[in-house]
């Protein structure tokens, strides 16, 4: 197959790695006859993962056929749409890019569980977390730090500031039980955080195996296999806002608010938080696709000049 790279050269005060040669008109051709909707949203979450993941995603590569693909610092290209027809159950066991990000995650509160097949996050792109975080059980347990949680330490992924985004937020946490005990019962003692382990009854690794989740204190009503949907809404309804939204500002998703629910599981995916954070609203159709986006940051106007050099 013939391929239309695109490649890059340095930014140079920016220290990014994100310039691209012209668009070739081929290339071009095909991503002009894509849905409008489609490029709009493409553009959305390849600018949500450079900006999730500024360090180790290093390119966009595209082919004649329309495909697209991030390339990673190690030189690893990983597909954002295979274009493939899924199930709901396929996309969490075989997820592309564009699966993971497809449901928005919401920002705002809820009390109710979420739809049976509203898992926003729940898709992990085994290849992308890999890169980040560790290939294999050893080469993420170097990437291990210490953390003091709740008067004993735990183990967390450094890379791409997971470990400083889980201390920040157990920071907060800490000030706000200061002003309400009650939410320390919903913390600690906390049960865990890396884990190599497969997610039961599949081949699939546990985002705790990448040493980016944590999981606070207990309930026997916490998850979707040990409970009724009854017993996950009363779970549910009593879970402190404050507590989340704390977790949700240092870039790390919520497990209540999967419709397989997992109630005590805090995960680090700044990639699903800042497209929920910068392009939830779907009412700006007519506004340039980065609307919302913080222009203001020198980096992120170069990732916008940048895809849409790629993809214009």
């Amino acid at each position: 197959m013939k391929k239309i790279i695109l490649t890059l050269l340095c930014f140079g005060i920016i220290g990014s790695v994100w310039t691209a040669t012209n668009a070739i008109t081929e290339i071009a051709a095909v991503f002009r006859s894509e849905d409008k909707e489609y490029i709009r949203t493409m553009k959305q979450d390849l600018l949500s993962l450079k900006m999730a993941y500024p360090e180790y995603i290093t390119a966009i590569e595209g082919d004649v056929n329309g495909k697209v693909y991030l390339v990673m610092k190690s030189g690893k290209k990983i597909i954002y749409d295979d274009k493939k027809e899924k199930s709901q159950e396929e996309k969490i066991a075989n997820p592309d890019l564009q699966d993971m990000l497809e449901q928005i995650y919401p920002l705002t509160t809820t009390r109710e569980l979420m739809d049976k097949n509203f898992d926003p996050g729940r898709c992990r792109v085994y290849e992308l977390m890999a890169e980040v975080y560790g290939g294999s059980e050893g080469s993420i347990k170097k990437n291990l730090t210490n953390l003091s949680v709740g008067g004993k330490y735990c183990q967390f992924n450094k890379n791409n500031k997971a470990a400083d985004s889980l201390s920040a937020a157990i920071k907060e946490v800490n000030g706000l039980i200061k002003s309400n005990k009650e939410i320390a019962g919903y913390v600690y003692p906390t049960s865990g955080t890396f884990n190599f382990r497969r997610i039961a009854g599949t081949s699939r690794l546990s985002a705790h195996s990448y040493g980016i989740a944590i999981d606070l204190a207990g309930n026997k009503w916490d998850y979707w296999k040990w409970a009724t949907a009854e017993q996950g809404q009363k779970r549910l309804s009593t879970y402190p806002k404050e507590l989340v939204e704390v977790f949700e500002r240092n870039n790390f998703i919520w497990g209540g608010k999967w419709g397989h629910f997992d109630i005590l599981h805090f995960e680090y995916r700044p990639e699903i938080i800042i497209k929920a954070k910068y392009f939830a609203s779907k009412e700006k159709k007519d506004e340039n696709w980065y609307y919302g986006a913080p222009e203001e940051d020198d980096r992120v106007r170069e990732y916008i000049r940048y895809i849409d050099e790629v993809l214009r």
